[in-house]
């Protein structure tokens, strides 16, 4: 995967569940990422345009700015980053579709995610 001017791929880990937003990130940073969590749609819109992730990985379903409503204004800031959303609630399918009707289109992944998946996803 490209990343921009840095030497590691940037991503952004958008969870409201602290604990997998910090796992995601640890385990990223181990794989050889530049990866930052952050716990709410509004904080990963608020980094995204300090840090300038390549990619951005986000729960669908969180308080406040849902993952799509945050993937949709970071692709409008970052308009070559990499969105990956996963979920683990069935709410998600009407959100998705909701998107595709605006014309955004987005590869989501199930919780729980294996990172080794998640890994192949993002090098993918």
């Amino acid at each position: 995967m490209m990343a921009g001017n840095h030497a590691k791929p940037r991503v952004l880990v958008a969870d409201d569940e602290r604990v997998i937003a910090d796992t995601l990130a640890m385990i990223l940073n181990q794989s050889g990422f530049d990866a930052r969590a952050v716990y709410s749609g509004d904080k990963a819109l608020e980094l995204a345009s300090t840090f300038g992730p390549d990619m951005l990985i986000c729960d669908v379903i969180m308080p406040g700015l849902n993952g799509i409503d945050a993937a949709i204004k970071v692709r409008a800031l970052l308009p070559n980053i990499k969105i990956l959303l996963f979920s683990g609630q069935a709410a998600t399918a009407d959100l998705l579709e909701k998107a595709r009707e605006e014309g955004y289109e987005f590869e989501i992944l199930a919780k729980p995610v294996h990172p080794q998946d998640l890994l192949a996803r993002l090098r993918g």
